[in-house]
């Protein structure tokens, strides 16, 4: 049955919702609700029961089931380095460098001191609001000691955080984003997420303006002010700016009585990362044929390999490692690493429940054919060429709107992958652009909540934070904006 313009209704409720209320969930619940009631038509009681039903078809999916439980169980491993004292250990090598820079020349000091809290950012990939909470409570103090404003190091922790997360994707957003990309029919979703990084241009350009701006020493806009500011009247913040104060690097309070220990940390975010391209070889080496040699047949096998499993065998290694690690030094006990365990799964449930909804709704667009409708109507006027650059821009409006990168891939794959089809574009460059954009729209978003957690754990004005911000992301925003163009036209 075709549905035409109903098809578009559900993800348009849902992102005017998303508008209006600022909760994804009720907004994502509600469009998966009233594309049921389309399809089963406008029977309210068959469309609730088949909204259920949808909603439970999700887990008969192994590779949905997998991500949702991957996500889950890195919320165990975030909780077990954290107690196990890990992130305050490596935080105490960075301490040591710090107190060294202190003793060298301030301007020296300011820039080496920038570049060592964006590197510290980029290296906690594994989750957003571990790397903003971790570089914003660890470098507030010597940024504070060397006259650098509180916007500067909110901007940093905010900028180095989602980047590194898309673009090194062996986390949670890799897993998710394989599993919309599954939903969406891609046979191979690992294989096409890496192939988009180096097209994701916003992240890599997001990352290198940060960098930029530490070396040249050359800022523009309100952080221009907020520096000028800072070295003449020593200010730290604009005059009755209200700081957003978080005093806790992470969530959840470390064992007593302990030392802390980089390597706590260190080694299971390592096992879990050098897993997943074993397990990728493991999980695809049946499947190639005719290999020429070893190499050969690893590299052909990591295409071939299941994205989900493999992040799934590499999180439960990791645990165990880690569980292994801190059994043999007395850290914790069978009792306190299950506990552990399922505290960690309880902190990260939002994420599970957020992939249930983002996956729900894109197997309801896809009943719908919601990609195939607009693909369709877009086809006499939107060419191939374009369509890079206008899904850029469409994924970033809806992200500034709603405050939610994750929200936003589940709502625009689920349309752009089918436009790309039809329209004959490049696929990994769609996705790209559309993964590109989420980021870029929540980078600019008062209502991120990466952003929030920036300002507070920077104890920056958050308002401050968004003004000083905006300038460096639009700037990256108009550059990825010309060069999907520049792509899409020259090729």
């Amino acid at each position: 049955m075709e549905y035409g313009f109903l098809s578009v209704i559900p993800p348009i409720v849902a992102i005017i919702l998303a508008l209006r209320t600022k909760q994804v969930y009720i907004a994502l619940l509600f469009g998966i609700w009233f594309s049921w009631l389309i399809i089963k038509g406008w029977n309210p009681l068959d469309g609730t029961l088949a909204m259920i039903e949808g909603m439970v078809n999700v887990f008969q999916s192994q590779g949905n089931t997998r991500t949702i439980m991957f996500s889950a169980l890195v919320g165990a491993l975030l909780i077990f380095i954290q107690y196990s004292r890990g992130v305050e250990g490596f935080i105490n090598i960075l301490n040591k460098k710090l107190v060294k820079l202190e003793e060298k020349k301030s301007g020296y000091s300011r820039v080496m001191v920038q570049f060592l809290a964006t590197i510290t950012g980029l290296l906690l990939f594994v989750e957003t609001s571990i790397s903003s909470l971790t570089v914003g409570t660890l470098y507030r103090p010597i940024f504070d000691k060397l006259g650098i404003p509180r916007e500067k190091l909110a901007y940093i922790a905010d900028s180095s955080s989602a980047p590194s997360s898309i673009l090194i994707p062996f986390n949670a957003w890799g897993a998710f984003i394989m599993g919309l990309l599954l939903t969406q029919g891609i046979e191979r979703p690992f294989s096409m997420m890496m192939s988009s990084i180096k097209y994701n241009f916003y992240p890599l350009i997001a990352i290198a303006i940060v960098f930029i701006v530490i070396f040249t020493k050359k800022d523009f806009g309100p952080m221009k002010k907020a520096e000028k500011r800072t070295k003449e009247t020593g200010e730290l913040m604009n005059p009755g700016s209200k700081p957003m104060v978080s005093d806790a690097v992470t969530s959840f309070p470390p064992k007593e009585g302990i030392k802390a220990k980089a390597y706590n940390m260190i080694v299971p975010l390592l096992v879990m990362v050098l897993m997943m391209p074993i397990n990728l070889i493991y999980t695809g080496w049946n499947s190639v044929e005719n290999a020429t040699s070893f190499f050969n047949h690893a590299s052909e096998a990591i295409g071939q390999g299941s994205g989900s499993s493999s992040v799934l065998y590499a999180v439960i290694t990791a645990l165990l490692v880690a569980m292994v690690m801190y059994f043999i030094q007395g850290i914790m006990k069978p009792k306190e690493a299950v506990n552990l365990t399922l505290k960690g799964i309880s902190e990260l449930m939002p994420l599970a429940l957020l992939m249930l909804l983002a996956f729900a709704i894109g197997d309801a667009c896809k009943e719908l054919e919601t990609g195939v409708y607009v693909a369709n109507v877009t086809k006499d006027w939107l060419s191939p060429e374009l369509l890079p650059a206008v899904v850029f821009i469409i994924s970033s409006f809806i992200a500034f709107s709603t405050g939610t990168s994750w929200g936003t891939f589940a709502i625009m794959l689920a349309i752009s992958v089918p436009m790309a089809n039809i329209h004959g574009a490049d696929v990994t460059i769609v996705v790209a652009a559309t993964l590109g954009g989420g980021i870029f729209g929540d980078h600019c978003s008062p209502i991120s909540d990466t952003s929030i957690i920036s300002s507070m754990a920077s104890a920056s004005d958050h308002i401050d934070h968004v003004k000083t911000q905006l300038p460096y992301a639009l700037v990256g925003g108009v550059i990825t904006t010309v060069l999907y163009l520049i792509i899409g036209f020259l090729g």
